[in-house]
C-alpha cells in the first residue's frame, strides 16, 4: 500500500526506501532500518527532533506526519524481517545455507567474429551502405545459375556443398533443388531484383559448406559480402573504397595490393591482400614468409548476373566483394586456429571480452 500524500517535501522523499524495503536481505533491512529508525542518526528521528524549530501552527500536524510515516516503516520492516524468516526456515528444511556467498553471475559479451562485423557493417554504414539479409535455405539458381555459375562447376558437386533432402522448387525463376547456401551472393541477386539501382549493401550471414572442421576451414562459418550497382561505377571505385575500408579497419597506412583472380560472378575479378598483421609485412610462418594475407575477393559484377536480376547491363555497372569474418578476427587477434572461435571455450574467448 502507497503512503498517502503529504504536504511535506522531507517525506515525501522517504517514500522510495518504503517501497524498496519488500526487495532487502537480511544484511540490507537491518542497515535500512538503522538509516531510518536509528534513535541517534535516523531520518525520521532527526524530523522529529526538527520540531522545535518549526512554527507553532505547524508543529502538531507535522508530528503526527512523522509519526503515522513511521508506523508505516516499522510494519513494512517486521513483514519484511517475517518473511526473511520464513524463507530461511524453507531453505534449512531444504539443505540450503542462506548464509553462504552466492555463486558470481557470468556476464557475456559480443563474440569477436560478431565484434568483427559489426565493425564492417558500420564502416559501409558511413559510406551509405545498408545492411540487407536474405535466407539460409536457397535454390539452385539463386546460389549458382543466376550467378553464372556454369552447369559443370565443382562447387556445385555433393562434395562441395550440403543439398537437402527435400523436393525441388519446380516452378517460378528460382526453380531447383534446395540447399544450404554456400556463400552470401543469394541476397544479392535477390536484392537486385527487388529494387532498381542504385543499390549499396552489404550482406552479413552464415554459410555452409561440405568442408572439414580443420585450422583454416569450417562447414558453417560467417561471412559479409558488399555489392554496388549504379550508372559509371567502375574498378576505380572498388578499390579506392576497399583501401578505404582496409586502413579503417587494420589502421591507417596500412598496405594493400590486388591480384588478378577469377570468379564465375564477377569480371574482372581480383583477391585483396594486405599487409600481414601478425609480422607487420616482415614474414612469419602465417602469412608464409609472403608477408601479406588474403582477406577478400572482389571484381565487377559479372554482365550475364547484372541480366539474370533484369538489370540492364548496358547502363549499369557494378562490383562486389566477399570475406569470411573470421578470418579477419584471426588476422587482428593473431588467432592461428579457426577452430578456437567455434569450440566455445570460455577460457579463449574472455580474451576479446567474450
Amino acid at each position: 500500500m502507497s503512503a498517502p500524500p503529504t504536504p511535506y517535501p522531507e517525506l515525501e522523499a522517504l517514500a522510495p526506501r518504503l517501497a524498496a524495503i519488500p526487495a532487502l536481505d537480511a544484511a540490507a533491512l537491518e542497515r535500512e532500518e538503522i538509516a531510518v529508525l536509528g534513535r541517534r542518526q535516523g531520518l525520521l528521528t532527526a524530523l522529529l527532533r526538527s520540531l522545535p524549530e518549526r512554527p507553532p501552527e505547524e508543529r502538531r500536524a507535522f508530528g503526527a506526519a512523522v509519526n503515522a510515516l513511521k508506523e508505516r516503516f516499522e510494519a513494512a520492516f517486521a513483514a519484511r524481517r517475517a518473511a526473511l524468516e520464513v524463507a530461511a526456515r524453507a531453505a534449512a528444511r531444504q539443505g540450503v545455507d542462506l548464509t553462504m556467498p552466492g555463486r558470481r553471475r557470468h556476464a557475456g559479451a559480443v563474440h569477436p567474429v560478431t565484434q568483427v562485423i559489426d565493425e564492417i557493417t558500420g564502416i559501409f554504414a558511413q559510406l551509405g551502405f545498408t545492411v540487407a539479409l536474405g535466407r539460409e535455405i536457397e535454390t539452385e539458381w539463386y546460389n549458382f545459375t543466376a550467378l553464372n555459375f556454369p552447369a559443370d562447376h565443382p562447387a556445385m558437386d555433393l562434395h562441395d556443398t550440403l543439398y537437402l533432402d527435400a523436393p525441388p522448387v519446380a516452378e517460378g525463376p528460382g526453380a531447383g533443388r534446395l540447399l544450404l547456401r554456400t556463400h552470401t551472393s543469394p541476397v544479392q541477386v535477390r536484392t537486385l531484383l527487388a529494387h532498381e539501382p542504385p543499390v549499396r549493401v552489404v550482406i552479413p550471414g552464415l554459410v555452409y559448406r561440405s568442408d572439414p572442421f580443420d585450422a583454416s576451414h569450417a562447414p558453417a562459418f560467417e561471412q559479409i559480402e558488399g555489392l554496388a550497382v549504379d550508372e559509371g561505377i567502375s574498378f576505380v571505385d572498388l578499390k579506392a573504397t576497399l583501401v578505404h575500408f582496409a586502413q579503417r579497419f587494420f589502421g591507417p597506412g596500412t598496405a594493400t595490393r590486388f591480384r588478378p583472380s577469377y570468379f564465375p560472378f564477377t569480371e574482372p575479378s581480383a583477391e585483396m591482400d594486405v599487409a600481414c598483421q601478425l609480422c607487420r609485412g616482415q614474414g612469419c610462418a602465417a602469412c608464409k614468409q609472403t608477408g601479406w594475407m588474403e582477406i577478400l575477393g572482389c571484381g565487377m559484377v559479372h554482365p550475364a548476373v547484372l541480366r539474370h536480376c533484369d538489370v540492364d547491363a548496358e547502363r549499369c555497372t557494378g562490383w562486389a566483394f566477399g570475406m569470411g569474418p573470421a578470418r579477419v578476427a584471426m588476422q587482428r587477434y593473431g588467432i592461428g586456429d579457426i577452430r578456437q572461435l567455434y569450440e566455445g571455450d570460455m577460457r579463449f574467448l574472455s580474451q576479446f571480452g567474450a
